[in-house]
């Protein structure tokens, strides 16, 4: 009944239920951030690059023809997919840029804390500061 008791107690503090809070939204923001790159933002660039799609891109290693799809050079033996790659590394860099920006705009939203000012020193300090200075002239 004790480790009952200990998961129980684990399991509604306020740090594990953040946790889980957090991975569930992550997870539907990361949705929504893989849409807007693959939905919105690599139509543009494939438009803006002449159409091109990197990710049917190919060299043969098993001796098989070049033109076939990747699927079927695939099934005709090894391929250096270098296609696949190539867009798999420009939807991170656009990703993470998007997410860069974002934050950006989210820290900047926020709301500032006016800047303090300093507490005045006590007394004592005062006037050995003013002895001093008198002293220096």
């Amino acid at each position: 009944m004790g480790m009952m008791q200990e998961f129980r107690e684990f399991a509604v503090k306020g740090n594990a239920i953040d946790l889980a809070v957090g991975v569930i939204i992550g997870g539907a923001f990361g949705k929504i951030v893989d849409s807007i790159v693959g939905d919105l933002i690599m139509p543009l660039v494939s438009k803006l690059i002449g159409g091109l799609d990197f990710s049917s891109y190919y060299i043969p290693l098993a001796g098989q023809a070049a033109g076939l799809s990747l699927e079927a050079a695939k099934k005709g033996g090894a391929v250096f997919a270098y296609g696949n790659f190539i867009t798999i590394l420009v939807n991170f860099v656009l990703l993470a840029f998007i997410i860069f920006m974002l934050v950006k705009q989210l820290n900047r939203l926020k709301k500032e804390e006016p800047a303090k000012a300093p507490e005045a020193p006590p007394e004592e300090v005062t006037l050995l500061r003013e002895i001093r200075d008198s002293l220096k002239r």
